[in-house]
């Protein structure tokens, strides 16, 4: 079993959704800690309600001028004082500069297919009217090894789904939402079972 540290910043449906796997068997995993970037971000809640141990660093207080290696440093403190293996954003909206220990051991899931529709800005919603707008019949979602640039990681597992003409950002966020919540514990599970090797930029899956 190994256990992770989840960040979040908002609702916390995937941290849920991670909650539920373990309940049910599907993930050897447990939660240490759950690092809220915001005091009313209600994935903390969640959590709470769940028994698990909850941190907030505000995010805002780093904000003027955008101070990411202030908030980052505090971040890594807090991580270090926990028995981590592997540290899960789910819906983190900022970036985050792991300390090098963590190298391989930090992962993010995408609301598209990497390398499109992603980077500084293209976060939540803003993905899917970006899908929209450009008129691709394809989207989907991507679980990749995080580093220090926005969505640039080696990429671990990807899911498309199907756009089609009359589909509105919210309905195209609802479809790959299901995918994530398959895809996300997916990956999980290949870390914990020791079946994911980075070589440069590609993630090989063991058998």
């Amino acid at each position: 079993m190994i256990r992770i540290a989840v960040l979040l910043s908002g609702g916390g449906r995937t941290l849920q959704n991670i909650v539920d796997y373990i309940k049910e068997g599907k993930l050897n995993a447990e939660i240490a800690v759950v690092i809220g970037s915001r005091p009313d971000a209600y994935g903390l809640e969640r959590a709470g309600k769940e028994g698990i141990e909850t941190v907030c660093i505000p995010f805002r207080e780093y904000k003027e001028p955008g101070d990411i290696e202030g908030f980052s440093k505090a971040v890594n403190e807090c991580l270090s004082g926990f028995e981590i293996d592997l540290i899960v954003m789910a819906g983190f909206m900022h970036l985050f500069k792991a300390d090098e220990k963590w190298s391989g051991r930090v992962m993010n899931i995408h609301p598209a297919l990497i390398p499109s529709f992603c980077g500084d800005g293209c976060y939540g919603h803003h993905v899917h009217e970006a899908v929209i707008e450009y008129g691709v019949k394809v989207s989907g979602c991507t679980v990749h090894f995080a580093d220090d640039v926005y969505d640039r990681g080696p990429i671990i597992l990807q899911s498309a789904v199907s756009v089609r003409y009359e589909d509105t950002p919210e309905t195209v966020a609802g479809r790959v939402f299901e995918e994530e919540c398959k895809l996300y514990p997916k990956a999980i599970q290949l870390f914990a079972d020791g079946k994911l090797e980075i070589v440069g930029r590609r993630v090989i899956i063991k058998d």
